[in-house]
């Protein structure tokens, strides 16, 4: 907490002043948690002091509040197209990312407990720069980070606004950024340097080496393939649904069977269902295998029946017999794209319409995929 505070502080986050009348005061909150390396262990504590955004008001300490990340797909591609060309693949991580953000707007926040000002205890916090868990704090951030990456030569690409390219002659680089974690692809190791090095005198930065873990997938590269996993998270799942040691399933989900909205008691839990089917959304990102699967457990979250929860058994099933599976990326010689898409023609028992999927590659590579109704 002290590391945290002193932080906050160096980098001036606030300015305490007399409380103005009439203005609106956010609350805060201390979070406590664990940094974890790819095969669980622990790394070290963290506590970091965050906002309470529910407190804010729209229109009076707040106004816009969207900001992009990067796409899954996108960050396929760039992996895919580094590997095609051999380049660098780094993984840069920044410190208190979102204290570096500008922010526009007037926001008052109390003292934090246990590191009140003694000399004026009654102050509030008038923030200077942004905080985490502001509505604001992730655009305040993306707004400043970009502007650098501009002023250095870098270009937003038009596809995806996280996606920054830099071309100078030889040197070539992909940068993706998703809030505080970057993907940092050169085309050399000096020009990587050069970069790093740059970015440091703006931001505080570690650099954590060549990509291995980001965003809870394991990375594994060779010189033939690179293995995008989720092991880790697919266990979490199992246990949250209390599946560890659950037998295996040769499939995600029966094809013979179609899910209808009104079959089947409803289920006790719905919060339960909701959570694991949105964490199983998340497993998608490199497992275009059960794609279709959860798509049709999801169709049923404001109104989750037995049937459906049935269904979203058979797809942890499946996930306990092929939970080392993950996605390959190849150093693929062409670059071409090439589409597949289907669709059910009216397979749907309640609305009568169709469930269509498409999956894309550039060149070996399987790089974006989607079932939908």
């Amino acid at each position: 907490m002290q590391d945290e505070y002193g932080a906050l502080i160096k980098t001036r986050t606030w300015d305490l002043v007399p409380k103005p009348t009439g203005v609106n005061v956010v609350n805060f909150m201390w979070i406590f948690s664990h940094k974890e390396n790819d095969k669980g262990d622990l790394l070290r504590h963290k506590a970091r002091l965050v906002c309470d955004g529910r407190s804010q008001k729209k229109g009076v300490d707040c106004d816009e509040t969207f900001s992009p990340v990067v796409k899954p797909a996108t960050i396929r591609t760039v992996l895919g197209l580094a590997m095609a060309r051999k380049w660098s693949i780094h993984h840069l991580d920044l410190k208190n990312a979102f204290l570096h953000g500008d922010l526009q707007d007037t926001v008052y926040m109390h003292q934090p407990l246990g590191f009140v000002d003694r000399r004026a205890p009654n102050y509030l916090c008038l923030f200077r720069k942004a905080l985490y868990g502001l509505k604001h704090a992730h655009r305040g951030w993306y707004q400043r980070f970009a502007k650098f990456l501009l002023q250095m030569g870098f270009t937003i690409a038009k596809s995806d606004t996280s996606l920054f390219n830099f071309r100078n002659g030889d040197d070539m680089a992909y940068l993706l950024l998703y809030v505080d974690d970057i993907i940092l692809c050169t085309s050399s190791n000096p020009f990587l340097d050069r970069l790093i090095s740059h970015l440091q005198t703006e931001f505080p930065m570690s650099d954590l080496g060549p990509l291995n873990y980001f965003l809870g997938i394991s990375v594994t590269r060779t010189p033939s393939y690179m293995l995008l996993s989720q092991q880790k998270y697919a266990q979490e799942i199992l246990e949250r649904a209390g599946m560890g040691t659950c037998k295996p399933a040769a499939t995600p989900v029966n094809t013979n069977a179609k899910l209808s909205a009104d079959s089947g008691p409803s289920v006790q839990d719905p919060t339960h269902y909701r959570s694991l089917a949105g964490a199983l959304q998340y497993l998608t990102f490199t497992r275009p295998n059960i794609a279709y699967a959860v798509q049709q457990v999801c169709l049923f979250m404001h109104d989750p029946r037995e049937p459906h929860f049935n269904a979203l058994k058979r797809i942890l099933h499946y996930i306990q017999g092929t939970i080392d599976h993950g996605l390959h990326l190849y150093p693929t010689s062409t670059l071409h794209l090439i589409t597949y898409t289907d669709a059910d023609w009216g397979g749907c028992p309640d609305t009568r319409r169709s469930t269509s999927g498409y999956c894309c590659f550039l060149g070996d590579n399987l790089i974006s995929w989607s079932s939908k109704r």
